[in-house]
């Protein structure tokens, strides 16, 4: 029981779909995070970081949103593709075409967009019409670097499931003949980054979300255990989508919590 104690370091937790809906929280998510933090901070050093492919608004009001919603979160426990994104871009030093929401913004202030040589496709609704994404075509074809913050097929809001960006960047690799780079969930090196300062290695942590192919078996691809909640976008049988199946699925986070506390610890 002792040596097993050690095995678990860090739990990953995303945010739309497993915590909220848009700004409904998930019934009892509240009191199970807080349990579970309490239980880690008492127990030992077991961190919680919230991984989040949300690239509809900045962290900022991320956190406003969560706060409001009665969630315990400090900004330095999230991590998200746009702060990935962001990274990527110092990285390549390019001033890119951003089609990201307006609310994302500030996430990417003091990078320099004038007379882009890069193109970022993030949830942008409002960008995603003919001029627009003529002008990203143009873009990629002129050889600028297609920058995907996820290719998530579709999200939940309130009235039902809705397009991600990934129909988009897919539309723009056919049209273009190019790969896009891929910055958030599902990729291992997202997964990798968010573990970056725990001091955890993958095999040491369990991620809980409600995408089977971008949480659980991103996660999973990157040697974690995944636990997939059936709540948000999740669909009858997604569990079967992915090899290997999920660690284990739970109704929702606050029994993906208990399983933790009860069997993980």
């Amino acid at each position: 029981r002792m040596a097993a104690r050690r095995a678990l370091k860090t739990v990953l937790v995303d945010l739309s779909g497993t915590l909220h809906i848009e700004d409904s929280a998930v019934p009892g998510a509240q009191e199970a995070l807080k349990r579970q933090a309490t239980f880690f901070d008492f127990l030992a050093p077991v961190t919680i970081r919230f991984v989040t492919n949300t690239t509809k608004e900045c962290k900022r009001d991320l956190l406003e949103r969560l706060t409001k919603l009665g969630f315990d979160i400090a900004e330095n426990e999230i991590f998200t593709s746009l702060t990935a994104a962001r990274n990527l871009l110092e990285q390549k030093q390019v001033r890119p075409l951003l089609l990201v929401d307006d609310k994302a913004l500030p996430d990417f202030t003091g990078i320099a967009t004038d007379d882009p040589n890069a193109v970022v496709v993030g949830l942008a609704p409002e960008h995603f019409h003919y001029e627009m994404m003529n002008r990203a075509f143009r873009l990629i074809l002129d050889g600028a670097p297609l920058i995907a913050i996820h290719k998530a097929r579709y999200f939940k809001k309130k009235d039902g499931l809705a397009l991600g960006p990934g129909p988009f960047v897919a539309g723009l690799e056919y049209a273009t003949d190019t790969k896009a780079t891929v910055v958030g969930k599902p990729e291992k090196t997202f997964f990798l980054e968010a573990l970056r300062g725990t001091g955890c290695g993958p095999e040491e942590a369990v991620m809980i979300g409600d995408d089977c192919r971008d949480d659980i078996g991103g996660a999973q691809n990157a040697g974690m255990r995944g636990i997939l909640v059936r709540t948000g976008k999740y669909r009858p049988a997604d569990e079967d989508k992915i090899n290997p199946a999920p660690y284990l699925t739970c109704e929702n986070f606050p029994e993906a919590v208990e399983h933790i506390l009860e069997h993980l610890l």
